[in-house]
């Protein structure tokens, strides 16, 4: 058995005042009207893992309301050396906090116990809107990889905001700015790096005769990979720079390029079919990396992931995932949606009542 959720539990964690479910490692099918709270149980899974979740919500926003009495998360992973236990939770206006088998750990530690990846309609526009976007997408890709990305990446952009600081300020001492970028050039380096890396990965483990367009994807980064390239840059830019009030170099100005290799098309001119089926097709490779890399897929969340697929698509995306052996968290508004999947899934309802999330387990 894979390495899956095998039981959940939410405490005031937005429309669910209290909710279990117990899992047994197949695929989650999650079907209901839309505001009934799927998406808000995939959030909860998604904070079993680094960061923000799939969201990016602040802890604030995610506690039940009224109340506002802050927000729990208790969780038991099947692991091959046997179950872990994770809570997670934020008291209002308090960071969240971690603790492993009952021992507090840094949000880090959940990336060593499980990969998460997942897909939601926001994403949907990733190739149409501005490279933030992206570059957030491709740092969740290279998180799963190497979860000490996020360390890097904070590193580095603390660094950036005290430079960024001194420009809008107009100091001109040359050894403030050298120490800063000093650590920026080593910093983002190392994320540039890490970026080519899981760029390579996932090319190596595409499937260009898949069901699912197989996308080229390239790192636009005009920054030198090199740390004294990029140390060298900077401390030539800090005129211009100072003039623009913000660092113009570096790993954080980069962008994720993709194209459709097939028909040799840009992301950004496909379809929206087309496009939700090119990101099906990173998130496949990305799977299938990792399953070799850590010895056991990871969990995948899918949010609406049926919208503008058809059936046949719909069908091999599942297929994908259960040759595979993922532990997957899939929503829609209708089981119909989900019928290819039959008995390798769990089923459930959601409703809402009176403002209450609730799940009940159903047999297709």
């Amino acid at each position: 058995m894979p390495v899956h959720v095998a039981s959940l539990l939410l405490s005031h964690f937005r429309s669910h005042l209290r909710m279990r479910a117990q899992f047994d490692g197949r695929p989650v099918v999650l079907s209901g009207r839309n505001g009934a709270g799927k998406t808000n149980l995939l959030e909860a899974v998604s904070l079993l893992s680094p960061g923000r979740g799939l969201r990016r919500a602040a802890q604030d926003e995610i506690a039940r309301r009224p109340q506002a009495l802050g927000w729990k998360i208790r969780a038991e992973m099947a692991m091959p050396d046997g179950p872990r236990l994770i809570e997670t939770w934020a008291e209002p206006g308090q960071s969240r906090m971690v603790r492993i088998d009952e021992k507090l750990a840094p949000q880090t530690a959940l990336g060593e116990l499980a990969a998460m990846l997942w897909l939601t309609p926001a994403m949907d526009r990733l190739w149409l809107e501005a490279p933030e976007g992206r570059r957030r997408f491709l740092d969740r890709i290279v998180l799963s990889f190497r979860p000490d990305h996020a360390g890097r990446t904070l590193a580095y952009e603390k660094a950036m905001r005290e430079r960024n600081r001194l420009l809008r300020e107009g100091v001109t001492d040359s050894g403030w700015y050298a120490a800063l970028e000093a650590q920026m050039a080593q910093a983002g380096a190392q994320l540039t790096a890490n970026r080519a890396h899981a760029l390579a990965a996932l090319a190596e483990h595409g499937d260009p005769d898949g069901p699912f367009p197989e996308a080229e994807l390239t790192l636009n980064c005009e920054a030198p990979a090199d740390p004294d390239d990029l140390a060298t840059a900077l401390a030539e830019g800090r005129r211009r720079d100072m003039a623009a009030g913000r660092s113009l170099t570096g790993p954080h100005r980069a962008d994720l390029g993709a194209i459709w290799t097939a028909k040799g098309m840009q992301a950004a001119q496909c379809s929206t079919g087309e496009q939700k089926a090119m990101l099906i097709s990173i998130l496949l490779a990305n799977a299938r990396a990792l399953s070799r890399m850590r010895g056991a897929p990871p969990i995948l969340l899918l949010d609406e992931v049926a919208a503008h697929l058809d059936a046949a698509r719909r069908a091999a995306l599942y297929d994908a995932i259960c040759g595979l052996g993922a532990q997957a968290f899939l929503t829609g508004t209708g089981a119909e949606l989900f019928s290819e999947l039959g008995a390798r899934a769990q089923h459930f309802d959601v409703t809402e009542v009176e403002g209450l999330s609730q799940l009940k387990e159903t047999t297709p």
